[in-house]
């Protein structure tokens, strides 16, 4: 069962194609680092490569054929991708799904206040976060703030060479001792992630001066007052573009690999597709961090309602023909998965474990402890997804998620196996999952992106 690295394996073309992937990813999550960049930046390219709106195909009822591109997004943070296929989609439909929100803070609704001349922003954490290490890094912010006329102001700030970036302050190491003695979970408590935003105060103003200069700097430059945080969704994420990692530059270090990793290859090669004879979707949903609840998470009903709209226009539709679509199709459950880090050797099971440069990483199932909210693959499909991957000569291996009582986690696939349908969770191995940075090999992003083109393509 060794696995060889697979960089060993590449010729002069493929290392270039494993640069020129890696290179067009690093702008991607560079670029668009919450939901609602993710969404849109992938709708842009989509439309460029012929996909339409789903709603301009419903005002019309243009009867769908094979060959034909449609998208659909919900409140823009969950996007679905079409490609109709030869047979009719109640045979079922091959499937990539992946999840584009990361862990990060989120802005309380009333988060403005001064403290001692300093003004800050209060936060709520998103996902799993070790608190610790969001202090004193160069912060961003990105989002929307919805005004109550209902227009809408787009945030990003920190991300330009010109722009202010701001942070969490730490204490000193002088005066830590009492700190120092605390568990890593409580060095930093949630309600002391407060962003330090200013501390130059407004001329001839007596009260919270600072907050007031602010507040006056937000109104000119854009048109918003304090009660619009009301309405806002500010996210505070790392500031900085995702850069090479390593002398050999065969790493992309970056914020958000956790999933836009694979939301990322997993859309490049949707958009590469060409119509099979079955229908191919690529689906990138919300809160996954979270649960995978609320409108735009798979928990919702916007990727059952779609499919049904995409069979109405195709014609062939009735609520037995969609339960059927949903029961005969296949998934790739696309998300990380944990690299093996020498550093942190005992969490890992080195037998079962991921590696760098191994390939796409299956996991059949994941869940925590005694498989507890996992989706298990049968070993019939796994045997299917295995002939389809060594067929296309695609690099993978096979791991779980540290050792038995360590812990785990999970993704979206247990939601779509209630459907019945065949599903495997998948995905690119990480060093420091979850962290503000998080380190993927290059070679890994390829071979995923080549797993993903062979699934869409050949699996019956």
């Amino acid at each position: 069962m060794y696995k060889k690295d697979v960089w060993n394996t590449y010729d002069e073309k493929a290392m270039a194609a494993v640069q020129a992937l890696s290179e067009e990813y690093k702008v991607y999550i560079s670029e668009n680092k919450t939901e609602r960049e993710c969404v849109a930046a992938a709708i842009a390219m989509a439309e460029k490569e012929g996909y339409v709106n789903l709603e301009e195909k419903l005002k019309t009822q243009e009867t769908l054929k094979c060959g034909d591109k449609v998208y659909a997004e919900c409140m823009g943070k969950s996007l679905l991708l079409a490609l109709i296929g030869e047979e009719p989609m109640e045979q079922g439909m091959n499937i990539l799904g992946a999840h584009v929100d990361s862990p990060r803070l989120d802005l309380k609704q009333n988060p403005l206040f001064e403290d001692t001349g300093m003004t800050l922003l209060d936060t709520h954490y998103y996902g799993g976060i070790k608190k610790y290490q969001w202090v004193t890094i160069p912060l961003a912010l990105h989002g929307v703030i919805v005004k109550r006329d209902g227009s809408k102001v787009m945030v990003q700030i920190g991300e330009k060479e010109s722009d202010p970036v701001f942070c969490i302050s730490d204490l000193l190491i002088h005066l830590s001792a009492e700190q120092l003695e605390k568990k890593a979970k409580e060095v930093i408590e949630g309600e002391g992630l407060d962003v330090l935003i200013g501390s130059q105060p407004l001329a001839d103003t007596e009260k919270d001066a600072v907050k007031a200069n602010i507040l006056q700097l937000l109104e000119r430059t854009y048109g918003v007052c304090e009660e619009d945080f009301i309405s806002a969704e500010i996210e505070v994420v790392p500031a900085g573009k995702a850069r090479d990692c390593g002398l050999d530059r065969s790493m992309v270090m970056g914020y958000g690999h956790d999933d836009r990793i694979c939301a990322y290859t997993s859309l490049v090669a949707m958009l590469e597709a060409k119509p099979q004879k079955r229908t191919a979707i690529c689906l990138l949903v919300d809160k996954e961090e979270i649960g995978s609840v609320g409108a735009t998470g798979m928990q919702s009903h916007f990727f059952e309602d779609t499919i049904a709209e995409i069979m109405n226009l195709t014609g062939s539709y009735s609520e037995l023909l969609l339960r059927r679509a949903l029961r005969n199709s296949c998934m790739l459950s696309s998300d990380v998965s944990a690299a093996f880090d020498p550093g942190y050797a005992a969490a890992f099971e080195k037998k079962n474990a991921a590696y760098f440069g191994q390939g796409l990483v299956f996991n059949k199932y994941t869940g925590a402890r005694g498989k507890s909210g996992s989706n298990d693959a049968s070993a019939e499909y796994v045997a299917e997804v295995r002939d389809v991957m060594e067929q296309a000569e695609v690099a993978y291996q096979t791991a779980e998620l540290g050792k038995v009582d360590f812990g785990g986690g999970g993704t979206i696939a247990y939601i779509l196996a209630n459907y019945g349908m065949r599903v495997i969770d998948s995905g690119i191995a990480l060093l420091s999952m979850h962290a503000p940075w998080e380190i993927a090999s290059k070679a890994d992003i390829y071979e995923a992106y080549k797993g993903y083109c062979a699934f869409l393509a050949n699996m019956k």
